[in-house]
Protein backbone atom coordinates (compact mmCIF):
# COMPACT_ATOMS: atom_id res chain seq x y z
CA UNK A 1 0.00 0.00 0.00
CA UNK A 2 1.22 3.52 -0.80
CA UNK A 3 2.57 5.17 2.36
CA UNK A 4 0.37 8.24 2.04
CA UNK A 5 -2.71 6.09 1.54
CA UNK A 6 -1.79 3.97 4.56
CA UNK A 7 -1.56 7.11 6.71
CA UNK A 8 -5.00 8.22 5.53
CA UNK A 9 -6.46 4.79 6.26
CA UNK A 10 -5.03 4.90 9.77
CA UNK A 11 -6.08 8.47 10.44
CA UNK A 12 -9.69 8.11 9.37
CA UNK A 13 -10.00 4.57 10.67
CA UNK A 14 -9.04 5.60 14.19
CA UNK A 15 -11.31 8.63 13.91
CA UNK A 16 -14.11 6.11 13.44
CA UNK A 17 -12.91 3.90 16.30
CA UNK A 18 -12.25 6.57 18.93
CA UNK A 19 -15.68 6.64 20.59
CA UNK A 20 -15.64 2.89 21.32
CA UNK A 21 -11.89 2.42 21.76
CA UNK A 22 -11.59 2.49 25.55
CA UNK A 23 -14.53 0.16 26.13
CA UNK A 24 -13.03 -2.49 23.86
CA UNK A 25 -9.31 -2.15 24.54
CA UNK A 26 -8.87 -0.95 28.12
CA UNK A 27 -8.08 -4.41 29.50
CA UNK A 28 -5.16 -5.39 27.21
CA UNK A 29 -3.84 -1.85 27.02
CA UNK A 30 -3.75 -1.40 30.78
CA UNK A 31 -1.41 -4.37 31.15
CA UNK A 32 1.10 -2.89 28.71
CA UNK A 33 0.74 0.52 30.35
CA UNK A 34 1.68 -0.92 33.74
CA UNK A 35 4.75 -2.64 32.31
CA UNK A 36 6.01 0.53 30.64
CA UNK A 37 5.33 2.83 33.61
CA UNK A 38 7.02 0.41 36.02
CA UNK A 39 10.16 0.00 33.94
CA UNK A 40 10.58 3.64 32.89
CA UNK A 41 10.81 4.74 36.55
CA UNK A 42 9.50 8.23 35.90
CA UNK A 43 10.50 11.05 38.22
CA UNK A 44 8.76 14.31 39.17
CA UNK A 45 9.49 17.13 36.74
CA UNK A 46 10.39 15.01 33.73
CA UNK A 47 9.21 15.79 30.21
CA UNK A 48 7.48 12.95 28.38
CA UNK A 49 6.29 12.45 24.79
CA UNK A 50 3.70 9.74 24.09
CA UNK A 51 3.45 8.95 20.37
CA UNK A 52 0.36 7.31 18.87
CA UNK A 53 -1.28 8.31 22.16
CA UNK A 54 -4.81 7.23 21.25
CA UNK A 55 -7.35 8.41 23.81
CA UNK A 56 -4.62 9.34 26.29
CA UNK A 57 -4.80 6.41 28.68
CA UNK A 58 -1.04 5.88 28.96
CA UNK A 59 -0.22 9.58 28.70
CA UNK A 60 -2.44 10.42 31.65
CA UNK A 61 -0.74 7.72 33.73
CA UNK A 62 2.60 9.24 32.73
CA UNK A 63 1.34 12.71 33.66
CA UNK A 64 0.34 11.47 37.11
CA UNK A 65 3.80 9.96 37.54
CA UNK A 66 5.79 13.10 36.62
CA UNK A 67 3.46 15.35 38.61
CA UNK A 68 2.50 18.98 37.99
CA UNK A 69 6.16 19.97 37.69
CA UNK A 70 6.49 17.74 34.63
CA UNK A 71 5.19 17.98 31.08
CA UNK A 72 3.46 15.32 28.98
CA UNK A 73 2.79 15.79 25.27
CA UNK A 74 0.72 13.23 23.39
CA UNK A 75 0.52 13.03 19.59
CA UNK A 76 -1.67 10.95 17.30
CA UNK A 77 -2.71 10.88 13.64
CA UNK A 78 -6.40 10.84 14.58
CA UNK A 79 -8.05 14.10 15.59
CA UNK A 80 -10.87 12.21 17.28
CA UNK A 81 -8.33 10.37 19.44
CA UNK A 82 -6.59 13.64 20.29
CA UNK A 83 -9.89 15.27 21.26
CA UNK A 84 -10.73 12.32 23.51
CA UNK A 85 -7.28 12.48 25.12
CA UNK A 86 -7.59 16.21 25.85
CA UNK A 87 -11.01 15.61 27.37
CA UNK A 88 -9.58 12.83 29.56
CA UNK A 89 -6.72 15.04 30.78
CA UNK A 90 -9.05 17.93 31.64
CA UNK A 91 -11.39 15.60 33.53
CA UNK A 92 -8.44 14.22 35.50
CA UNK A 93 -7.14 17.71 36.34
CA UNK A 94 -3.87 17.11 34.46
CA UNK A 95 -3.16 20.62 33.22
CA UNK A 96 0.43 19.68 32.40
CA UNK A 97 -0.71 17.19 29.71
CA UNK A 98 -1.44 18.38 26.17
CA UNK A 99 -2.41 16.45 23.03
CA UNK A 100 -1.99 17.36 19.36
CA UNK A 101 -2.56 15.75 15.98
CA UNK A 102 0.85 14.92 14.52
CA UNK A 103 2.55 12.27 12.39
CA UNK A 104 5.13 10.42 14.49
CA UNK A 105 7.21 9.95 11.34
CA UNK A 106 7.73 13.72 11.12
CA UNK A 107 7.52 15.19 14.62
CA UNK A 108 7.33 18.99 14.64
CA UNK A 109 9.05 19.12 18.02
CA UNK A 110 12.51 20.39 19.00
CA UNK A 111 15.60 18.23 19.36
CA UNK A 112 16.47 16.78 22.77
CA UNK A 113 13.22 18.13 24.29
CA UNK A 114 12.14 15.06 26.27
CA UNK A 115 13.46 12.86 29.04
CA UNK A 116 11.16 9.97 28.07
CA UNK A 117 9.37 8.95 24.86
CA UNK A 118 6.77 6.18 24.70
CA UNK A 119 4.75 4.40 22.04
CA UNK A 120 2.25 1.73 23.07
CA UNK A 121 0.77 -0.32 20.20
CA UNK A 122 1.35 2.38 17.57
CA UNK A 123 4.49 1.50 15.62
CA UNK A 124 2.81 -1.40 13.78
CA UNK A 125 0.31 0.90 12.05
CA UNK A 126 2.78 3.37 10.51
CA UNK A 127 4.32 2.88 7.06
CA UNK A 128 7.90 3.47 8.24
CA UNK A 129 8.45 2.51 11.89
CA UNK A 130 12.23 2.84 11.50
CA UNK A 131 11.72 6.49 10.61
CA UNK A 132 9.56 6.89 13.72
CA UNK A 133 12.37 5.47 15.88
CA UNK A 134 14.82 7.97 14.38
CA UNK A 135 12.41 10.79 15.21
CA UNK A 136 12.07 9.50 18.76
CA UNK A 137 15.82 9.43 19.16
CA UNK A 138 16.05 12.99 17.84
CA UNK A 139 13.61 14.43 20.37
CA UNK A 140 15.10 12.49 23.30
CA UNK A 141 17.79 14.21 25.31
CA UNK A 142 21.11 12.32 25.69
CA UNK A 143 20.54 9.65 28.30
CA UNK A 144 16.76 9.79 27.84
CA UNK A 145 14.60 6.66 27.89
CA UNK A 146 12.29 5.12 25.33
CA UNK A 147 9.51 2.66 26.20
CA UNK A 148 7.81 0.69 23.42
CA UNK A 149 5.09 -1.95 23.17
CA UNK A 150 4.01 -3.79 20.01
CA UNK A 151 1.85 -6.84 19.41
CA UNK A 152 3.86 -10.07 19.35
CA UNK A 153 4.16 -12.76 16.71
CA UNK A 154 1.17 -13.43 14.46
CA UNK A 155 1.00 -17.08 15.52
CA UNK A 156 0.65 -16.01 19.16
CA UNK A 157 -2.25 -13.61 18.54
CA UNK A 158 -5.48 -15.53 17.96
CA UNK A 159 -7.24 -12.44 16.61
CA UNK A 160 -4.74 -12.07 13.72
CA UNK A 161 -7.10 -13.54 11.05
CA UNK A 162 -9.04 -10.27 11.13
CA UNK A 163 -6.49 -8.76 8.74
CA UNK A 164 -6.69 -11.45 6.05
CA UNK A 165 -10.48 -11.45 6.29
CA UNK A 166 -10.68 -7.68 5.77
CA UNK A 167 -7.95 -7.69 3.12
CA UNK A 168 -9.96 -10.21 1.07
CA UNK A 169 -12.90 -7.80 1.00
CA UNK A 170 -11.00 -4.60 0.21
CA UNK A 171 -8.60 -6.32 -2.22
CA UNK A 172 -5.62 -4.77 -0.46
CA UNK A 173 -3.71 -4.82 2.81
CA UNK A 174 -4.98 -2.82 5.77
CA UNK A 175 -1.80 -3.25 7.85
CA UNK A 176 0.66 -5.12 5.62
CA UNK A 177 3.51 -5.40 8.14
CA UNK A 178 1.52 -5.37 11.37
CA UNK A 179 3.30 -8.28 13.10
CA UNK A 180 6.79 -7.65 11.69
CA UNK A 181 8.15 -5.98 14.82
CA UNK A 182 6.68 -8.69 17.06
CA UNK A 183 8.97 -11.37 15.67
CA UNK A 184 11.63 -12.33 18.19
CA UNK A 185 14.47 -9.78 18.15
CA UNK A 186 12.93 -7.57 15.41
CA UNK A 187 12.01 -4.60 17.59
CA UNK A 188 15.36 -4.62 19.38
CA UNK A 189 17.18 -4.80 16.04
CA UNK A 190 15.23 -1.84 14.64
CA UNK A 191 16.04 0.19 17.75
CA UNK A 192 19.75 -0.63 17.59
CA UNK A 193 19.80 0.48 13.97
CA UNK A 194 18.33 3.80 15.12
CA UNK A 195 21.17 4.18 17.65
CA UNK A 196 19.18 3.11 20.70
CA UNK A 197 20.44 0.57 23.21
CA UNK A 198 18.18 -2.22 24.47
CA UNK A 199 18.88 -2.99 28.13
CA UNK A 200 15.52 -4.71 28.69
CA UNK A 201 12.93 -6.59 26.61
CA UNK A 202 10.07 -8.89 27.52
CA UNK A 203 7.25 -10.75 25.73
CA UNK A 204 4.04 -10.98 27.74
CA UNK A 205 1.02 -13.21 27.18
CA UNK A 206 -2.18 -11.23 27.57
CA UNK A 207 -5.45 -12.93 26.55
CA UNK A 208 -8.23 -10.83 25.10
CA UNK A 209 -11.46 -11.62 26.94
CA UNK A 210 -14.88 -11.01 25.46
CA UNK A 211 -18.24 -11.83 27.01
CA UNK A 212 -19.99 -12.36 23.70
CA UNK A 213 -19.57 -12.61 19.95
CA UNK A 214 -20.73 -9.01 19.64
CA UNK A 215 -17.96 -7.81 21.97
CA UNK A 216 -15.32 -9.81 20.10
CA UNK A 217 -16.42 -8.42 16.73
CA UNK A 218 -16.89 -4.84 17.91
CA UNK A 219 -13.33 -4.74 19.26
CA UNK A 220 -11.96 -5.42 15.78
CA UNK A 221 -14.52 -3.92 13.45
CA UNK A 222 -15.96 -0.95 15.35
CA UNK A 223 -13.24 0.05 17.84
CA UNK A 224 -10.14 -1.42 16.24
CA UNK A 225 -7.91 -1.63 13.18
CA UNK A 226 -10.66 -2.49 10.69
CA UNK A 227 -13.01 0.35 11.64
CA UNK A 228 -12.69 2.32 8.40
CA UNK A 229 -13.30 -0.68 6.16
CA UNK A 230 -16.19 -1.82 8.35
CA UNK A 231 -17.83 1.60 8.15
CA UNK A 232 -17.94 1.30 4.35
CA UNK A 233 -19.19 -2.28 4.12
CA UNK A 234 -22.80 -3.01 3.24
CA UNK A 235 -24.91 -5.28 5.41
CA UNK A 236 -24.20 -8.43 3.38
CA UNK A 237 -20.46 -7.87 3.55
CA UNK A 238 -20.61 -7.20 7.29
CA UNK A 239 -22.47 -10.44 7.89
CA UNK A 240 -19.94 -12.38 5.80
CA UNK A 241 -16.91 -10.78 7.50
CA UNK A 242 -18.36 -11.34 10.95
CA UNK A 243 -19.10 -14.99 10.18
CA UNK A 244 -15.56 -15.58 8.88
CA UNK A 245 -14.00 -13.97 11.94
CA UNK A 246 -16.14 -15.88 14.43
CA UNK A 247 -15.28 -19.11 12.62
CA UNK A 248 -11.57 -18.23 12.85
CA UNK A 249 -11.72 -17.72 16.63
CA UNK A 250 -14.20 -20.49 17.40
CA UNK A 251 -11.48 -22.63 18.95
CA UNK A 252 -11.20 -20.14 21.81
CA UNK A 253 -14.90 -19.88 22.58
CA UNK A 254 -15.73 -20.31 26.27
CA UNK A 255 -19.47 -20.73 26.84
CA UNK A 256 -20.99 -17.57 25.26
CA UNK A 257 -17.72 -15.62 25.22
CA UNK A 258 -14.13 -15.86 23.96
CA UNK A 259 -10.68 -15.91 25.52
CA UNK A 260 -8.22 -15.20 22.71
CA UNK A 261 -4.51 -15.85 23.28
CA UNK A 262 -2.42 -12.77 22.52
CA UNK A 263 1.11 -11.54 23.11
CA UNK A 264 2.79 -8.17 23.27
CA UNK A 265 6.46 -7.25 23.35
CA UNK A 266 7.82 -4.40 25.48
CA UNK A 267 11.25 -2.77 25.14
CA UNK A 268 13.04 -0.20 27.28
CA UNK A 269 15.81 1.80 25.58
CA UNK A 270 18.48 4.40 26.23
CA UNK A 271 19.19 7.31 23.89
CA UNK A 272 22.74 7.56 25.22
CA UNK A 273 25.48 6.50 22.77
CA UNK A 274 27.63 5.32 25.69
CA UNK A 275 24.86 2.94 26.75
CA UNK A 276 25.46 0.96 23.55
CA UNK A 277 28.82 -0.07 25.04
CA UNK A 278 27.20 -1.22 28.28
CA UNK A 279 24.12 -2.97 26.99
CA UNK A 280 22.64 -5.40 29.46
CA UNK A 281 24.21 -3.74 32.50
CA UNK A 282 21.96 -2.13 35.12
CA UNK A 283 21.39 1.57 34.56
CA UNK A 284 22.98 3.84 37.18
CA UNK A 285 20.27 4.96 39.54
CA UNK A 286 21.94 8.38 39.84
CA UNK A 287 21.44 9.40 36.21
CA UNK A 288 20.89 12.98 35.12
CA UNK A 289 17.10 12.98 34.77
CA UNK A 290 15.56 16.38 35.31
CA UNK A 291 13.95 17.05 38.66
CA UNK A 292 11.94 20.20 39.20
CA UNK A 293 9.47 20.76 42.02
CA UNK A 294 7.93 23.87 40.48
CA UNK A 295 4.38 23.30 39.19
CA UNK A 296 3.58 23.99 35.56
CA UNK A 297 1.92 27.40 35.07
CA UNK A 298 -1.08 27.78 32.76
CA UNK A 299 -0.01 27.41 29.11
CA UNK A 300 -1.37 28.14 25.66
CA UNK A 301 0.65 25.76 23.50
CA UNK A 302 3.01 22.82 23.51
CA UNK A 303 5.88 25.18 22.65
CA UNK A 304 5.16 27.19 25.81
CA UNK A 305 5.10 24.00 27.87
CA UNK A 306 8.52 22.95 26.57
CA UNK A 307 10.09 26.39 26.91
CA UNK A 308 8.56 27.79 30.06
CA UNK A 309 10.83 29.81 32.38
CA UNK A 310 12.98 27.80 34.75
CA UNK A 311 13.25 24.73 32.49
CA UNK A 312 16.68 23.79 31.11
Amino acid sequence: MDARLQLRVQRYGWDRAAARYDASWQQPLSSAHRVLVDHLQLRPGERVLDTACGTGGLACELAAAVGPAGVVVGVDLSQAMVDAANTRAVAAGLSHARFERMDAQALTLPDAAFDVVTCCFGLMYLPDPERVLMQMKRVLRPGGRLGLAVWGERRRCAWAPVFTIIDAEVHGEVCPLFFRLGVEGALAKACRQAGLSVPWQIAISQPLRYRSADEACDAMFVAGPAALAWSRFGEDTRLRVRAHYLAAIDGWRVETGYVLPAEFVCDDHDANPKALLNEGKPRDGNDSRRQNDKPVPPFQSTAEMLHRPGQP
